[in-house]
């Protein structure tokens, strides 16, 4: 018999893995031998979050917890982005259900991330602007690929005023002052700059050392009570959490009474129409 170390180590070179139940056309997700669950956004080529998008890794949550996996890795299957954000299309003459529908899907999905009882990694493949860097920030733990790639909260730079929640959750990863900084000026790290702040955790090769760092990650609390560890994250994260289920209403109100403003309406046209004139 193999010691367990070099049991360990074959396991790694020849992964099994297996899909669960919540599988879609946009995401894939699967779990392997180690009950280790790899969810992956698959709406190429950028992974913007629309609404379809956020209801699958929404579901997928679900389907991670009802499965006790013993972690989750989320990743990309692009290889230059992880996530560019927000789908702004889904802001552009909106139809106001389908508006409210994102918005509080959104909400849930970060929630249920930022909140999850078990542990959660992000191998960032990619840039991860805005809603890209949230998913990230959400977890406990980021690996990102080297390269010249970008992440943060750009929101600023765009005439945006990210919520409250959004600042929260970079609160919880960086220092206020470095998150103060990076929100008021729409600050996009480099690569190098986001591990100097302690926006990522880890520099890797490629996807697949990420993906390896982030389930070195999840695998330190192997020997941890699971219930000690979750009740504990989820004191430290508690606030910001609650934060958001006492304003829910008032944070969708007013997003979508941003939306909606005639000049906000014009500008995302025009940025959709410059968008079109790229491809």
């Amino acid at each position: 018999m193999l010691p367990l170390r070099l049991l360990s180590t074959a396991r790694r070179v020849l992964p099994s893995t297996r899909s669960l139940s919540s599988k879609g056309p946009l995401t894939s997700l699967s779990v392997d031998d180690d009950e280790v669950a790899t969810l992956t956004m698959q709406r190429l080529p950028v992974n913007s979050l629309n609404l379809d998008l956020l209801q699958e890794l929404d579901k997928a949550l679900d389907e991670v917890a009802k499965n006790k996996a013993k972690g989750l890795i989320i990743t990309s299957a692009s290889p230059t982005v992880f996530s560019a954000g927000l789908d702004i299309t889904e802001m552009h003459k909106p139809e106001m259900e389908r508006l409210t529908a994102f918005w509080t899907t959104l909400q849930g999905f970060w929630l249920k991330l930022f909140g999850a009882p078990f542990p959660t990694a992000a191998a960032v493949n990619g840039h991860a602007p805005a809603g890209g860097c949230l998913i990230a920030m959400s977890c406990e733990y980021r690996a990102m690929v080297g390269g010249k790639f970008g992440i943060g909260l750009n929101e600023t730079a765009l005439g945006i005023v990210a919520p409250r929640w959004f600042m929260d959750t970079m609160c919880n990863v960086i220092p206020t002052r470095e998150a103060e900084l990076a929100l008021t000026t729409g600050r996009m790290f480099s690569v190098e700059e986001a591990h100097k702040v302690g926006l990522i955790d880890d520099i890797a090769k490629d996807k697949a050392d990420a993906i390896e760092k982030c389930k070195e990650f999840i695998e330190r609390f192997d020997s941890i009570p699971p219930m000690a560890r979750s009740l504990t994250k989820q004191k430290f994260r508690q606030s910001a959490l609650q934060g958001l289920i006492k304003t829910r209403e008032a944070d969708l109100a007013e997003f979508k009474q941003f939306c909606l403003q005639p000049q906000i309406q014009k500008a995302i046209g025009m940025y959709i129409q410059m968008l079109k004139q790229k491809k």
